[in-house]
């Protein structure tokens, strides 16, 4: 019996894990082998900021076509977590393909972006007025997500060309961004979403000065993020994602609070500065006046002293001389005496040596 449950198991534990691991995605479709080259090209984008041009860093494998223009892909090397992925063809020089590929330099190309995984079939159909990637057929609901969301910015880049204003971008700014945020949540996958982001927050659009304010009190970004974190855990999306977030929300807050600063505080900051150096200056040239006094009066005896003190106090030399019981030529002497050797030439100068 123990034998017998251990057979079962690896007999479905087989089947289940088996099963994933030899998993195929089915893409297959048809290109106009009369315009384009017959090798048709399954990239992966694991950079959202590199959606537009052709990286031949980013090439999985490639197809050739047969003579009807049909292709097949049918492999097993697409993660079996869905990520972003990209169709294309195109006429660069086939001597010089990877240098043509690198870095987007292929300029004549046709390429379709789409969300995948590796279970998915998909079909590329050809256009009833035979025009190729404008179309998907795809047992996964997501697949087509992007062509969903190209159709809305086709809507919207009508509207924006209406009316040339200032007035009529302002208003289509914000029914714009909340009518593609609204539309990628109703998608209800987080990766449509990161394309809706990537389109209104390029550096190079309209757009990118509406979102550095939208960016303020909009609380849709972080939702977005913890989207991203929940169904696509430790990706590449969510950290390049959160880092860019990051680094936006920096420039915003940081500018802001520099267009905020209150100038008032400063001024008041300067004049409570300045009121205190003048005390400061104050005080002190009265310490050194009173210091240069001291030392004057050092200079002088108990005798000068107390002729200076009543010559500063208006007395004449006959209310000096009998204040100190002594004759007016000695208190004459002693006036003679005092001003010496304080450097003066008369009351009044004397007087300012030691006024207050």
């Amino acid at each position: 019996m123990r034998l017998l449950k251990i057979v079962c198991f690896h007999f479905f534990f087989g089947i289940f894990f088996g099963n994933q691991a030899n998993a195929q995605h089915h893409f297959q479709g048809h290109i106009d082998n009369e315009r384009w080259q017959n090798e048709v090209y399954l990239s992966v984008i694991e950079d959202y900021r590199t959606l537009d041009g052709i990286n031949d860093e980013q090439i999985i494998t490639k197809v050739k076509c047969d003579t009807n223009g049909f292709f097949k892909f049918d492999q097993n090397q697409l993660d079996i977590q869905q990520k972003i992925y990209k169709l294309h063809v195109d006429n660069c020089d086939s001597f010089n393909q990877g240098g043509n590929h690198f870095d987007g330099h292929c300029t004549d190309y046709k390429d379709i972006l789409f969300i995948a995984k590796r279970t998915d079939s998909i079909t590329f159909p050809l256009s009833f007025d035979a025009q190729m990637f404008c179309d998907i057929e795809s047992n996964n609901p997501k697949t087509s997500a992007f062509i969903q969301i190209d159709s809305l910015k086709e809507e919207m880049k009508f509207a924006y060309s209406e009316f040339r204003s200032k007035a009529n971008r302002n208003l289509n700014n914000k029914k714009w961004f909340k009518t593609l945020q609204d539309y990628g949540k109703d998608l209800d996958e987080p990766l449509a979403e990161l394309y809706i982001y990537t389109f209104l927050s390029d550096r190079g659009n309209q757009f990118h000065n509406y979102y550095l304010e939208n960016l303020k009190n909009n609380s849709y970004y972080d939702e977005l993020l913890e989207r991203l974190k929940n169904k696509y855990p430790n990706s590449s999306y969510a950290r390049q994602y959160e880092a860019e977030l990051t680094s936006d929300k920096f420039i915003v807050f940081s500018s802001e609070e520099k267009s905020t600063f209150n100038w008032t505080y400063l001024w008041i900051g300067l004049l409570f500065i300045s009121v205190a150096l003048n005390l400061w200056f104050l005080i002190s040239a009265k310490k050194r006046k009173s210091k240069k006094q001291n030392d004057a009066k050092e200079q002088l005896t108990k005798q000068e002293q107390n002729v200076l003190d009543l010559l500063l106090g208006d007395n004449t030399n006959k209310d000096i001389a009998d204040a100190l019981f002594v004759s007016v030529s000695t208190v004459k002497t002693h006036v003679n005496n005092v001003y010496k050797k304080l450097n003066v030439n008369s009351r009044d100068e004397l007087k300012s040596l030691f006024s207050k």
